[in-house]
């Protein structure tokens, strides 16, 4: 992760995912199943994906790998404002596993949790955690605290909005519980994620850094 520094070009890796990012939003926008749950869906998306513009031009800059794995929900989240989440086209996920409903908002929801890694990458950085534990249980929260707002948000936007829409944006697919196993996915998505933080970067490598304050 790079803090600080000169000026330098955008790497070819970043400016590939930009493109690729652009050229799906350009093409999911044409025709989606509903127009209202598309621009509510993508507005999220924008918005990450101004967070993340913004930071990089502040010289707040990840590894590839973090850009990597945040790209992942940025994709799924894109191509599920185009159909809905509930009917993305994942039969053969659903017939395989002989699932009642269609899973891909899990999917999803999953890699949410993928951004704890950028925020242990910082945390790492600024050696703002005094050991290996805080830096390993800091982003999970981050991220189920995150999640646990953003079901809030959807509830309120799906209480607001046309019915249709709302439900279509919402997409439980009749599930009560759905909000609580949204939340355990970003929650096991930030789990997963920091486990393969510490293994790419080394359990010992990782406790001399935090050894050494800046």
């Amino acid at each position: 992760m790079r803090l600080s520094g000169s000026s330098t070009p955008i790497s070819r890796f970043l400016l590939t995912l930009l493109a690729l990012y652009l050229c799906l939003f350009a093409v999911l926008a044409i025709n989606p199943i509903d127009r209202q749950a598309w621009f509510a869906e993508n507005l999220t998306v924008i918005i990450i994906v101004s967070i993340l513009a913004s930071l990089y031009f502040f010289r707040i800059r990840f590894s590839h790998t973090a850009y990597a794995f945040m790209a992942v929900l940025i994709f799924l989240h894109t191509i599920g404002g185009h159909y809905t989440f509930e009917r993305v086209p994942f039969d053969w996920v659903t017939n395989f596993f002989g699932f009642e409903r269609n899973h891909y908002d899990r999917v999803a929801h999953f890699s949410v949790g993928f951004y704890a890694y950028a925020i242990g990458e910082w945390l790492l950085a600024k050696r703002l955690v005094a050991n290996r534990f805080l830096l390993f249980t800091y982003p999970i929260f981050v991220i189920a605290t995150l999640a646990m707002s953003y079901e809030l948000i959807e509830w309120i936007y799906a209480a607001n909005a046309d019915p249709l829409a709302g439900a279509a944006y919402l997409g439980s697919q009749g599930d009560i519980w759905d909000a609580q196993k949204d939340m355990l996915a970003d929650t096991l998505g930030a789990l997963s994620v920091m486990t393969f933080f510490f293994w790419m970067n080394g359990f010992h490598r990782i406790r001399t850094l935090l050894s050494h304050k800046q």
